[in-house]
């Protein structure tokens, strides 16, 4: 027997993230910062890469946290903001997420505040190395503890809700947060809604 696999050419609602997520990274502003603009052009230039390899799509069972009970807030609130065609875009894969935490053990009050699910990466949906495409979703008055990451560069394109990076600035709808390797960073979110984030 002959096993059919599913491509991304098989899915165009996936077909069309990746798109739009490539859009969203060549529109959202740098402010003027070069090495902004350089992470920008790196991730428009994986998500190229995956879209013309053509990777497969697997289709997992759909997996929700306890936060996911703010998704249809979060979501409503990125319908009225300028990127508002992603959330739409967004919404037609939005059944089908695999919500985790990505610990083995959830840091002490994240369990009911946090999680993200993977929309292109090593587990997929869309399987591919090139890039690691992604929501997070943080209830009203999470705070994510102060961490680093080895190696990885990392950016949030915000889209609906309000964060605040190492107490340091405000993040609203439309915003870009960058943190290079090795960069400490504790993140929190705005008392009244939820915040998600690409």
């Amino acid at each position: 027997m002959i096993e059919n696999k599913s491509h991304l050419s098989d899915h165009p609602e996936w077909m069309y993230i990746l798109r739009d997520s490539y859009e969203l990274y060549r529109r959202t502003s740098a402010g003027g910062s070069a090495k902004i603009r350089k992470h920008q052009r790196s991730v428009r230039e994986g998500l190229s890469r995956a879209i013309k390899a053509n990777p497969e799509v697997c289709e997992r069972e759909k997996q929700d946290k306890p936060v996911t009970r703010h998704l249809k807030r979060a979501m409503d609130n990125g319908r009225l903001e300028r990127h508002a065609p992603f959330i739409r875009t967004l919404q037609t894969v939005i059944n089908d997420l695999v919500w985790e935490y990505g610990y083995e053990k959830v840091p002490r009050g994240l369990e009911k505040k946090y999680a993200y699910a993977e929309l292109a990466g090593p587990t997929g949906p869309v399987i591919t190395n090139e890039v690691i495409l992604g929501l997070v979703l943080f209830a009203p008055k999470c705070t994510y503890p102060a961490h680093a990451h080895d190696g990885i560069t990392e950016s949030y394109i915000c889209l609906s809700g309000a964060v605040s990076e190492n107490d340091q600035g405000v993040y609203a709808p439309g915003s870009l947060i960058f943190n290079p390797p090795e960069h400490l960073h504790r993140i929190t979110v705005s008392e009244h809604e939820p915040a998600l984030l690409l």
